[in-house]
């Protein structure tokens, strides 16, 4: 009965939006009065892909978000390390402190950061940008990572020095594999958020730099819901299929993965 309920609510919740929106891509928008449309139509795809910065703002917003999410991966990492498993004067305002991103207003932080980057020419520039990422993201990033850490704890990472595991192996023999729900968490979590970043995107790139909410926004005002549709599959996809790539890699570089996945079979 609960697998029931929980599949229901997931489709309501989940499928049938996704399959209303590619419904709408086809066949438009059907007003009470007016015929039924039984033949759909590519119309919509086609507008979008005649879009000129269509393609290209895809592959910047994949580029910038695999920067992103390597640098909250090192950040995170080694950071929620330090706040989880070390105690220093003062860690409780820094971690605070960490935290104020999520709490000051985008438009500030972007503004401010902004003449710095001009200083550093970084402004313009898709350095630039993914730097600007970070803001939003290492915050959450930092928070899953020092709970991963807690949860694995220090007696385990005491023993492998103990028997002499150097930390390199360590981290890639224990941390990275109990850690793996929260590099999975961080990793959707990191590319929805930078994929999704326009006001950044836009103080920092100039306009020079185009992603895809930067021509995806725009589009929010426009009167042909169809277009507006496969805008937004497109959108909603990029992540999910950008994950499952990362979650593939995860398998192969991370150890221990493929003997679980033999277990199971």
């Amino acid at each position: 009965m609960r697998k029931s309920s929980f599949y229901s609510i997931s489709f309501i919740l989940f499928i049938f939006p996704l399959l209303f929106l590619v419904y709408k891509s086809f066949f438009g928008v059907w007003v009470w009065g007016s015929p039924i449309q039984h033949n759909p139509s590519v119309r919509a795809w086609e507008l979008l892909m005649n879009e000129g910065k269509f393609l290209d703002s895809i592959r910047s917003s994949l580029w910038i978000a695999i920067i992103v999410l390597a640098l909250n991966f090192l950040i995170g990492i080694t950071g929620g390390k330090v706040f989880s498993l070390s105690s220093f004067k003062g860690k409780s305002v820094i971690e605070a402190l960490m935290m104020l991103p999520l709490f000051i207003p985008v438009l500030v932080v972007a503004i401010g950061l902004h003449i710095t980057f001009i200083r550093y020419g970084l402004s313009d520039h898709w350095l630039g940008v993914a730097l600007v990422h970070l803001v939003p993201t290492i915050p959450y990033s930092m928070k899953m990572f020092k709970t991963g850490y807690e949860r694995i704890g220090s007696k385990l990472l005491e023993q492998s020095t103990i028997l002499g595991g150097s930390g390199i192996k360590r981290l890639y023999h224990i941390e990275l594999p109990l850690l793996l729900p929260t590099i999975r968490s961080v990793l959707f979590l990191t590319i929805v958020i930078s994929l999704s970043q326009y006001v950044l995107t836009a103080i920092i790139g100039g306009g020079n730099v185009v992603t895809l909410a930067m021509v995806y926004y725009p589009f929010t005002d426009t009167a042909d819901e169809a277009v507006m549709a496969a805008f937004s599959i497109v959108f909603a996809l990029i992540p999910i299929l950008l994950y499952i790539i990362l979650e593939g890699c995860l398998k192969f570089m991370l150890p221990y993965q493929q003997v679980r996945g033999r277990k199971k079979l």
